[in-house]
């Protein structure tokens, strides 16, 4: 078990433990597509997110991340467009788990590292299955292999670690 310590810009002197081997021991029914390394050097979150946790998670991560510590820039997002809605609003709907002040796809990365906390786990799991929904949409409205179909979907399914250019 190792413990990590976090002082970033959300958070200071937050500690977990990583319990479970780095990319390991997932829930059997929680097979994201892509890891967060592949994501962040895909693009995702208009390069924003993660900018100022470097210390918390592997370096090879970051090494051809596109990110942008400035402001949330849609062209670094893999498809080219802006999926994401302010933290404020996952705020105010109550989708943000006190431990994880960014959201779903900081719990995926410290998951993946292998911390668990089972009871956040299961919520954030069941969040994750609920963006099936978007998959359905894109089979159903898209040729197959039509990344410019339905591009804000897509990306928002890239948020999420499923992989749309298999679709």
């Amino acid at each position: 078990m190792r413990k990590v310590l976090v002082n970033d810009l959300m958070q200071k002197n937050y500690t977990y433990f990583l319990t479970e081997p780095e990319g390991k021991n997932f829930v059997p029914d929680f097979k994201p597509e892509l890891t967060p390394k592949q994501m962040l050097r895909m693009g995702v979150f208009g390069g924003k997110y993660m900018t100022d946790c470097k210390d918390e998670f592997p370096t090879d991560w970051f090494e051809y991340a596109k990110l942008n510590h400035g402001f949330h820039d849609p062209d670094l997002n893999y498809f080219k467009v802006n999926a994401s809605q302010p933290l404020r609003i996952w705020q105010n709907k109550g989708w943000i788990y006190k431990d994880d002040p960014r959201g779903w796809f900081q719990w995926y990365c410290r998951y993946f590292m292998g911390r668990r906390i089972p009871q956040e786990d299961i919520r954030q799991i069941k969040r994750w299955k609920n963006m099936k929904r978007h998959i359905a949409q894109i089979k159903k409205n898209c040729s197959m292999g039509d990344l410019l179909c339905r591009p804000v979907q897509r990306q928002a399914l890239l948020h999420w670690a499923y992989d749309s250019r298999k679709i």
